[in-house]
């Protein structure tokens, strides 16, 4: 499921699953869902020195952005060595639109 979620992997198979289950740890207080099944992750590039992310919010005035960027930090160091950098780039294009919500979002939501 999350591979279809995030589509937009690159680096070692092997870290994709323990990174999305780390991401799925940060919850959008908002919606009670997580940011990958809300589908701001837009996507995943590991290299054995940084980790990068690419994620957007659902709107540019979403009042917990500094919190769950904080949150991403976090849960991404708690798998990496500290030689290991981890960046989290926000982006606002593409725009985000609900159809990015997995399809459990959706059910939970009645979308």
């Amino acid at each position: 499921m999350s591979e279809s979620i995030i589509s937009n992997y690159s680096g070692d198979e092997a870290m994709r699953e323990p990174i999305i289950k780390a991401l799925r740890r940060v919850v959008d207080p908002e919606l009670s869902l997580s940011i990958v099944d809300v589908g701001l992750i837009y996507g995943l590039t590991v290299t054995p020195d940084k980790v990068h992310v690419l994620m957007t919010m659902t709107s540019a005035a979403c009042p917990v952005t500094d919190m769950l960027l904080d949150e991403v930090y976090a849960e991404l160091e708690q798998l990496f060595p500290i030689e290991v950098s981890i960046e989290v780039e926000l982006v606002w294009e593409p725009a985000w639109t609900p159809e990015r919500m997995s399809p459990r979002a959706r059910a939970l939501m009645n979308w």
